[in-house]
């Protein structure tokens, strides 16, 4: 069945993002006094809201994030993507051929999710289908965040598909009864072990090439027709 509506996820899927929001992350967590080494940040945070990232370090690695680490942290993540931020290679151009209802749902805020589709050029191909961690009670991987999307875009979430490229985004899209797309083409996403959890959890397909996506989606199509 062609799908209703096409949920993306914005860092990591629209917009290179990831490993700057991971650089800004642990130079936050060095202000703070404390250190994590790369691999485990991955681990940890990626995909997750700032009120997941943060409740994490508190928790399990006894780190206090003032309001002014998190300021600061946004202030260099927004210069990093002023200066350094790509759209993902293929977007651009598999967008407009996607011939289907989107949107974005992102653990980003709005204003972050905005500015980073307005200085990669994806913003006006998007807006105003734009969805945030901000909007609901719990971010991913709970599933609330997809489920508000495709109920203001009066879509079901099993006909809904989600185009992730986190564990958690992925587990989120599970938990809404929606069927996932894991994406592998970002500069994080040569990590052998977040490709390895990504494959764990048996996402309907792995790809690391927007510009197949449209036939990905025809193929899942004729897949769910056939069966």
């Amino acid at each position: 069945m062609t799908p209703e509506l096409v949920i993306f996820d914005c860092d990591g899927v629209l917009v290179d993002s990831e490993a700057l929001s991971v650089s800004a992350l642990l130079g936050m967590i060095k202000l703070a006094g404390g250190s994590i080494a790369e691999d485990t940040a991955y681990e940890h945070f990626l995909g997750k809201s700032m009120k997941s990232v943060r409740e994490i370090l508190g928790r399990d690695f006894g780190l206090e994030i003032t309001d002014k680490h998190l300021t600061e942290m946004r202030v260099e993540l927004m210069r990093k993507f002023r200066e350094e931020l790509k759209p993902m290679p293929g977007v651009m151009e598999m967008l407009p051929r996607l011939g289907l209802p989107r949107c974005v749902a992102s653990s980003g805020t709005l204003d972050r999710i905005r500015y980073a589709l307005d200085v990669t050029g994806l913003l006006g191909l998007l807006e105003p289908h734009l969805f945030s961690a901000g909007m609901v009670a719990r971010g991913k991987p709970a599933p609330d965040l997809f489920l508000h999307a495709a109920m203001t875009m009066g879509a079901r979430p099993q006909n809904c598909l989600v185009i992730e490229d986190s564990p958690a985004g992925v587990e989120a899209a599970r938990a809404a009864g929606m069927r996932v797309l894991a994406f592998t083409g970002g500069t994080h996403a040569g990590n052998p072990a977040l490709k390895a959890r990504l494959a764990s959890m048996q996402p309907d397909f792995i790809f690391a090439d927007m510009l197949q996506l449209p036939d990905l989606i025809a193929g899942l199509g004729a897949r769910v027709r056939a069966s």
